[in-house]
């Protein structure tokens, strides 16, 4: 059984910082995707960046340039960092876990943490 813990986050100013942590037990980091998820009050949930097997890396347009995800496998951990970060970034942030290739489709990512509160005021 896969299990995913995210930590990081909480209340910034716009133009802030935070990193995401998402610790993972249970499975062989190296055979899964990793991605950050978010949803927003009253939105539907959101592919925000991913991470294959491979190390290659996709971000939503929104994010680009200012979000960086990144993978330590030797540490099982999952990493989002977020700079320049703006009101419209509140959200609860999920990391997730597939099999095999990447997916902006949330249903199709099997594995979720519990989510992680980011808050961004103006």
């Amino acid at each position: 059984q896969v299990h995913l813990v995210e930590s990081g986050g909480g209340s910034v100013e716009s133009g802030g910082s935070l990193r995401l942590s998402c610790t993972t037990s249970g499975y062989t980091g190296r055979r899964y995707c990793m991605a950050w998820f978010r949803q927003r009050l009253g939105k539907e949930r959101e592919k925000v960046a991913s991470i294959d097997r491979d190390s290659n890396t996709q971000y939503t347009n929104s994010v680009k340039g200012r979000f960086t995800i990144s993978r330590d496998n030797a540490k099982n951990t999952l990493y989002l960092q977020m700079n320049s970060l703006k009101p419209e970034d509140t959200a609860v942030y999920y990391c997730t876990a597939r099999v095999g290739f990447c997916s902006t489709t949330p249903t199709a990512n099997k594995y979720w943490g519990q989510g992680t509160q980011v808050t961004v005021s103006s």
